[in-house]
């Protein structure tokens, strides 16, 4: 058996991966395959609607929000994200808690002025920065939720006097939130909701409209709902991957009961890791991710040695960020806790060889 703990793409339940395959050949019975079926069909109009509905039902969204599955992941929109809600004039606040947020604030900078309220860039993204120096006025409050690469996470909402924006990409629907209290979220769909491919964009249509300049119709959030998401030939088959996981996610008992699993997964983990000298978690406890388990080792070549003891036991993509190194043990809502188990009985059991 493989135990998958890749960063994204990654691991999504078996269930889904079956009737996503069974599609592929014959889509509910069409004998056509959901790779040719036109997207403006009543073959493929209720799988857009069933996934936008799960959607809203899962973060229990109220009438004001939008729910998009647009092309391409979530680094489009570090650019469309400004081009919607910047005014030209206008200043926007970021986070910077990592690689995915200053990519972020790299882009917002095209199309206004960008206050960085904070950044933790100082010990490597080892910790999130709460001392927040705020304008004050803005068009909107940027972050990350999670952090993929250096394995923090927000473990509270940020209480500021702007609208909030939130790049949600790793952590979406893996723990009970407010997701009303947002103006606007985008996740690539890759780690928690579904394949490679689509982004989830969910925006209060009210924020809308307010930037005074012309945005180019395919980035423009407003012709997208006009649209329904089908402003152009949508990405039929990573949409209908989502639909499918967002099914399996209801059946699980939605976003509480996979949140009590995250947590136990977690724990273990982190237990684990904390009670064995050999390995070191590189993030301050207050500060870890759920969803990206970030740890190193002292020696190279244990490292080496470690990562060669996973693959034979059918551990994969537990290698670290190449920016980071180490270790990254991703655990993504679909993961297992017995794979968890897995990890740290091979880690104990290489402890106990190396002393």
């Amino acid at each position: 058996m493989v135990h998958n703990f890749n960063a994204g793409p990654s691991i999504l339940p078996a269930e889904v991966f079956k009737q996503a395959s069974e599609a592929i050949l014959n889509f509910n019975g069409t004998g056509l395959s959901i790779l040719e079926i036109g997207h403006r069909t009543n073959l493929f109009q209720p799988v857009l609607d069933e996934a936008v509905s799960l959607t809203k039902e899962l973060m229990q969204l109220n009438a004001d929000k939008e729910v998009l599955f647009l092309h391409g992941g979530a680094s489009t929109q570090f650019m469309q994200v400004p081009m919607n809600l910047l005014p030209q004039d206008g200043t926007a606040v970021y986070l910077d808690g990592g690689v995915w947020g200053s990519k972020a604030i790299k882009e917002a900078k095209h199309f206004g002025n960008v206050v960085v309220a904070g950044s933790s860039k100082d010990k490597n993204y080892t910790y999130i920065q709460r001392d927040w120096q705020l304008p004050e006025t803005a068009a909107y409050f940027h972050y990350t939720t999670n952090n993929t690469v250096e394995g923090t996470q927000m473990h509270f909402v940020p209480d500021v006097p702007f609208p909030l924006v939130a790049d949600m990409s790793s952590d979406i629907m893996s723990r009970v939130m407010d997701f009303n209290q947002f103006d606007l979220i985008y996740a690539g769909a890759q780690k928690n909701v579904g394949a490679a491919g689509v982004n989830m964009v969910i925006v209060d249509k009210k924020c809308l409209g307010k930037t005074g300049r012309t945005i180019p119709t395919m980035l423009d959030y407003q012709q997208h709902i006009s649209n329904g998401s089908m402003l152009n030939t949508p990405p039929v088959f990573a949409i209908y991957v989502c639909m499918l996981t967002l099914r399996w996610l209801k059946a699980q008992g939605g976003v509480p009961a996979i949140e009590k699993r995250n947590n136990e997964k977690a724990t273990l983990l982190y237990n684990t890791l904390d009670a064995l000298p050999l390995f070191r978690p590189t993030v301050v406890k207050e500060d870890r991710s759920l969803m990206n388990v970030i740890f190193v080792m002292d020696d190279p070549e244990a490292e080496k040695e470690f990562l060669d003891t996973c693959k034979k036991e059918g551990i994969v993509g537990i290698k670290g960020h190449r920016s980071v190194g180490g270790f990254r043990a991703s655990l993504y809502n679909a993961l297992p806790l017995s794979s968890v188990q897995v990890l740290t009985e091979v880690m104990r059991h290489f402890a106990d060889r190396k002393g």
